[in-house]
C-alpha cells in the first residue's frame, strides 16, 4: 500500500490552476500539480446540461496530507463545488513515492 495520493480537480483557466496549484506546493499541501488545458467537460448543474473548457490539474500529495490539501483546495478554489477526488495509485516506483513524501509537509 502506498503512501501517495492523486487528487484531481478542475479549474476554468489556465491562470488560476497555475496560481492555485503554485500556492498549494508553496505550502507544502503537494509535492507537484500537472495542469492539463484543454479539457472538456459536460455537466449537470443547477437542473441543467452544461459544459465548459477546463484546466485539469492533477495533485500529488500523502495521505496524511490528502484532508489539509482537500480543505486548502476548497478555500482557494472559484467553483461553488468545485471537483476534488483523490484516489490511491495501484503502484509507485520507490524512489518517486521516497521524493513525493519528503516534499509534502501539511504542517509547515
Amino acid at each position: 500500500m502506498s503512501d501517495v495520493r492523486l487528487v484531481l480537480t478542475t479549474f476554468p483557466d489556465l491562470e488560476t490552476a497555475r496560481r492555485t496549484g503554485r500556492v498549494l506546493v508553496e505550502e507544502g499541501l503537494a509535492a507537484c500539480i500537472n495542469l492539463l488545458p484543454g479539457v472538456e467537460s459536460i455537466y449537470r448543474w443547477q437542473g441543467k446540461v452544461d459544459q465548459a473548457a477546463e484546466v485539469l490539474g492533477i495533485l500529488k500529495t500523502t495521505t496524511d496530507g490528502c484532508q489539509a490539501l482537500e480543505q486548502r483546495l476548497a478555500a482557494l478554489h472559484p467553483y461553488e463545488v468545485p471537483e476534488i477526488v483523490a484516489m490511491e495509485p495501484a503502484a509507485v516506483s520507490a524512489r518517486y513515492a521516497e521524493w513525493l513524501t519528503g516534499s509534502v509537509k501539511p504542517e509547515a
